[in-house]
């Protein structure tokens, strides 16, 4: 309760009342006067009345202690023990949070909530968003359940205003360890068929057990490597980059048994594959009006360094012109055929035929290079269909069609077989979609027998027009007519000659890309989108393994004719397996050097520094040897906590208010206010009649 005054004048002319008042009780006393002590005490009342006082009483009601609990979801803690010590400390903190009416607890659980590429622990973010709306005043402390990987603890300085302690329950065990392996560094280009080199460690957390792992590296899916590495050491690794486009290496260092996780045991790393002036031999038999879209298109790429002969003057050729006046440039068969035949990436024989040019064992040193892992194209004319022709030779144990010796001379429209709409090769040619197609005509094939491999582009009657073939390592593909220059010239519109000259290309030189079979997946922020080519039947559902190593199943829908797709949104980061039939992918999610990767481990020691300044607590939920939860009492403490218990959990408790009304009582008003006046004037007058 306290005094105040509502004067009814200003307090100027109180005061001069007040001091005439007092002047008068002077000269009364002065002069010894009857009643001078009654009418100086009237008169004072009388100035107090006017001062007006009045008792006002506070009605208050006690605010509550607010004591934010911060649970820690985050990936390191996704294990099943740890998720079961912080769902019992967490029901344990509920009830005894339940024994205080005064204490408001707020539970924030934090964790990767999936749109950040590098996931990490942020607590403390957390913590400041949970008390964001009261004041410092009222937070009696925070309490925080983790395994004490946390990556954003601030320093104990620029927490000096929390005011308030800051516990940890550490989940996990003291004696975790954990082994993990990461790429230090590597190439992001490569160029194919050059050696590259990367460096990677593998890393021992915590109480490791301190001997060698045993490293397995895949490139592409396929094992090129078995390394025994030394924790802790960095490792050079050499290998060459197989094709161009993207390569795939994986790490994955052999599990320990006991340590805390395997989803870090593995490790991915993207190169690129660049090549370097693609060395593409072009051998044309004879010149003819198709020879220059082949060479145009080939002249066109900078990356390409091309190699053309044309054979204008056959072995047999005898016109009595003498040799000092022929200006041509001998075939160098040897260099190309036997010494530098391994050098090129691609081969084309346009309108070629065996003349004698060629001794027949370079056919079959041609048909090794195939099998070895060439490319070899074959664009046919007449010639093909005649008793020159180079399907008589060794080569034809590459060859995917054999001919029967005949020409069809018919026009004709050019149209994707039901393959060829699925195959990469062809699929979405520009025209191929309508009927007839939106292309120029052609007017003749070669008639060859039931081919092997992939039909994807027919003649009249369904008469194989183009076809691509495997042959050992190496690809083949056979154009069954010369008449591809029309679209070239713009022959009735033309067509697209050089989508289908090109691709082919590339496919011939193993483009991932054009892949007839292949398994792809790529991320768009956290979103995983999967691939899956092919040419036959439906594949059905493609298995998902998430980094934490559940499962799910994901429906792939058609997208394009053999294009089939799902998008798929993602939560964890980290390496993503993707298998259907035979074929598998991986993809990472996020960045491969997340924070929350880096050490899985439990430990005291990274919020330690930040409890001592506080005068809060660390401690561990569980010891090495138990499994049960073993939760410290609450403490509240009225006023500033200044000594630390490591037995119990101290809570500051605050002694904010809120006002919940004001009653007020004047001690001059009513009938009381005016009786004791008059009681006093009364008895002034009476003393004085006397």
């Amino acid at each position: 309760m306290t005094l105040q005054f509502s004067p009814f004048l200003p307090w100027l002319a109180i005061a001069a009342i007040g001091l005439v008042g007092l002047a008068l009780a002077a000269l009364g006393f002065w002069r010894g006067l009857r009643g001078a002590v009654i009418r100086a005490l009237a008169l004072a009342l009388l100035v107090f009345a006017l001062a007006n006082p009045v008792f006002l009483q506070e009605d208050r009601e006690a605010l509550s202690t607010v004591v934010p609990v911060i649970v820690d979801r985050s990936q390191s803690q996704d294990n099943e023990q740890r998720t079961a010590q912080t769902n019992a400390a967490l029901e344990g903190l509920k009830e005894r949070f339940a024994r205080y009416p005064r204490i408001e607890p707020r539970i924030v659980e934090a964790g990767d909530d999936g749109t950040s590429d590098t996931p990490s622990t942020r607590l403390f973010d957390a913590l400041n968003a949970a008390i964001a709306d009261v004041p410092r005043s009222r937070v009696g402390g925070a309490i925080l359940l983790t395994d004490g990987q946390v990556h954003d603890i601030p320093e104990a300085s620029a927490f000096s205003s929390f005011e308030a302690p800051v516990h940890a329950l550490v989940t996990g065990r003291p004696d975790e360890f954990d082994r993990r392996i990461e790429i230090v560094s590597a190439p992001r280009f490569g160029i194919v068929g050059e050696p590259q080199e990367l460096k990677f460690r593998v890393v021992d957390d915590g109480a490791g057990p301190g001997d060698t792992a045993r490293v397995t590296v895949r490139l592409n899916g396929n094992e090129i490597a078995s390394e025994i590495a030394q924790p802790g050491t960095e490792q050079p690794l050499r290998f060459t980059v197989p094709r161009g486009g993207n390569n795939i290496l994986e790490f994955e260092v052999e599990p320990v048994e006991g340590e805390i996780t395997t989803a870090n045991n593995r490790a991915v790393h993207v190169i690129e594959g660049i090549r370097e002036n693609l060395r593409v031999l072009l051998v044309s038999g004879e010149p003819h009006a198709g020879e220059r879209a082949w060479r145009n298109l080939l002249k066109s790429d900078t990356a390409i360094d091309l190699v053309h002969f044309t054979i204008l003057r056959p072995p047999e050729k005898q016109d009595g012109t003498p040799i000092n006046e022929l200006s041509l440039i001998a075939f160098p068969t040897r260099e190309l055929f036997v010494d530098k035949i391994n050098e090129f990436d691609l081969i084309i024989f346009d309108r070629y035929q065996h003349r004698g040019v060629l001794p027949i064992l370079y056919y079959d040193n041609i048909a090794q290079y195939v099998e070895n892992g060439g490319a070899l194209l074959i664009a046919a004319g007449p010639e093909h269909a005649g008793n020159d022709s180079i399907a008589g030779t060794p080569l034809s144990v590459v060859l995917p069609a054999n001919p029967t010796g005949a020409m069809n001379e018919a026009a004709f429209y050019p149209r994707l077989s039901d393959q060829g709409k699925k195959h990469p090769v062809t699929r979405g040619l520009e025209g191929a979609n309508e009927e007839p197609p939106h292309w120029g005509r052609w007017f003749r094939t070669v008639d060859v027998q039931r081919p092997d491999g992939n039909v994807v582009m027919e003649a009249n009657d369904g008469k194989p027009l183009l076809v691509l073939n495997r042959a050992g390592k190496g690809r083949v593909a056979m154009l069954l007519s010369d008449q591809g220059w029309l679209w070239a010239r713009g022959f009735e519109g033309g067509g697209p000659h050089v989508s289908l000259y090109r691709r082919t290309a590339h496919w011939l030189m193993q483009e991932p890309a054009l892949e007839e079979e292949a398994l792809t997946a790529r991320t768009f922020g956290r979103t995983l989108q999967i691939n899956r080519q092919t040419i036959g039947d439906a594949p059905g559902e493609a298995t998902l393994k998430l980094p934490s190593g559940a499962t799910q199943q994901v429906t792939l829908s058609e997208a394009e004719p053999g294009l089939y797709r799902a998008e798929v949104p993602t939560a964890e980061t980290g390496l993503y397996e993707i298998t259907n039939d035979d074929l598998s992918a991986l993809v990472h999610v996020g960045a491969v050097d997340a924070p929350e990767f880096k050490a899985t481990i439990s430990t005291t020691e990274s919020l330690k520094p930040l409890a001592d300044a506080t005068k809060g607590t660390v401690r561990r939920l569980v010891d090495a040897e138990g499994e049960t939860v073993s939760l410290p009492p609450l403490l509240p403490v009225s006023g500033q906590v200044r000594t630390v218990d490591e037995n119990r959990l101290s809570l500051r408790m605050t002694d904010e208010t809120v006002l919940k009304g004001i009653n007020s009582l004047p001690l001059f008003a009513g009938f009381a206010g005016v009786g004791l006046l008059l009681l006093a004037f009364s008895a002034m007058w009476y003393r004085e009649g006397r």
